[in-house]
Formats: C-alpha cells, structure tokens, sequence
C-alpha cells in the first residue's frame, strides 16, 4: 500500500543528521506493516497530481500555522477536500490534523493556555496513552462530521475521526524521546518557556506509547479502523 505523505515542514537542521526530516520519522514509525512511502514537500511547493497518486495520504507536522498566509496552504486545503471526497484513507498529525480540521470546516486558533511540549497523557476513548506533544495552536471548533477520539484538560480536541475517512491527533508519536530531548535544544530554548522546557526534560526518559500510536494509525490506513488496542505479546517482545 502506497502512503502519500505530505511534508508542510522541515526538522531543524541540527537535528537532521542524527534523525531526518520528518518524512523520514514517519517511515521508520511505520516500518514493518506493510506499507512503502513517497514524500511531497508541499512546504515547499511540491504537489502531488491529484489525490488518485497514493492509496492513502498522511500530513506532517509543521512549525507554521494553519490560519497563516503561506501560498502553499490553499491548494493544500483543495487537496485535502479531493482526498475526503475520494474516499481516500488521510491522517494527520499535529499541523495535519489542524489543517485537515481547518480545510473540512472547523477552526484552528493559537491557545491562550500557552504550549504542551514533551511526555503528554491523554485519553484515547477510554485508554490513556502518553505521547509526546509540542504545539500552542489547536482545533478549537471540531468540523461537522468530525468526532473526537482523544483528549486532556489541556487540549480538548486532541484527536478526531471523520468516518472511516480520515484520523488526525494533536500529539507527535513519531517524536521519540531523544528527539524530543534534542527538539527542546534546538527549537524550544527563547520560544517556549523554560519551566515547561525543563519540566519536559524531567519527563524525557519516561515511556510513550509511539508503537502502540503506530499500529493503530498503520491499522487505519490499512483497514480504516481506529481502534486502540494492548499491545500484544510478539509486540511486547
């Protein structure tokens, strides 16, 4: 099965030797279930020809905003609307899931309660699973259809299911821990506050559920089911 994934940003260059860019965290997140990869930076102005390019579809994380004015987000709105209306399986992670919830009729907004950066615990339909976060924007308005699957006090829309269609979380779970611990260095210090960030450090060697995160978003795409399951005994091995 061929996953499209649409790059809308780029690691920091510090931290692409050691881990790659994010397309690159998102196939080795993946790895092992059956699917192979091509990568568009629409970031960068590069598009697939139509939504009929790739059996399903996966939008990256990204520094910007969703709501800024970036030539590139428009005709990313278009194709994100021809994907849906393809019936073409489509997750999203963080800036994907406020865009895709943006594109689909929904709004995105920067968060008045400020950042969640680091190990974050959150409610998948009754499971707590942690994951690592780094965002102050948010879905603020769920887009007709939508349903939220996830959430915590501090982000309420944390993770959305439209249909058998589409699955999006806030939460990065291709972000591991030593990336985290370097994203903090190299993109968090005179940005984010430093309590958060030295708070997030002291969480960085706690375990995360990003394995669990990876089979139920490869299951999706396969399958178009979503739901979180224990990890079994061969996957514990």
């Amino acid at each position: 099965m061929l996953i499209g994934i649409l790059q809308t940003g780029h690691a920091p260059d510090a931290l692409r030797p050691g881990h790659g860019d994010y397309d690159a965290l998102f196939e080795r997140l993946l790895a092992g279930q059956g699917l192979t990869f091509r990568n568009w930076a629409v970031v960068d102005g590069d598009f697939p020809p139509g939504p009929e390019a790739a059996d399903g579809w996966l939008i990256t994380g990204s520094r910007h905003g969703a709501y800024e004015d970036h030539p590139w987000i428009p005709p990313l709105e278009g194709l994100i609307r021809a994907i849906h209306a393809a019936n073409r399986p489509l997750v999203g992670i963080c800036f994907g899931h406020q865009i895709i919830a943006q594109a689909l009729g929904g709004k995105v907004e920067k968060y008045p309660g400020g950042w969640a950066v680091g190990r974050t615990d959150y409610d998948f339909d009754g499971a707590p699973v942690a994951l690592n976060a780094w965002h102050q924007d948010q879905v603020t308005e769920v887009p007709p259809g939508a349903r939220v699957c996830a959430t915590n006090d501090h982000c309420r829309n944390a993770g959305l299911v439209y249909g058998d269609r589409i699955f999006t979380v806030q939460p990065h779970p291709e972000f591991d821990s030593a990336f985290i611990a370097d994203m903090i260095e190299a993109r968090g210090r005179g940005i984010v506050p430093d309590r958060l960030l030295d708070a997030a450090t002291g969480r960085v060697a706690l375990p995360i559920d990003d394995a669990r995160l990876a089979r139920q978003i490869g299951g999706f795409l396969r399958t178009r089911s979503i739901a979180i399951q224990e990890p079994t005994e061969e996957a514990r091995a």
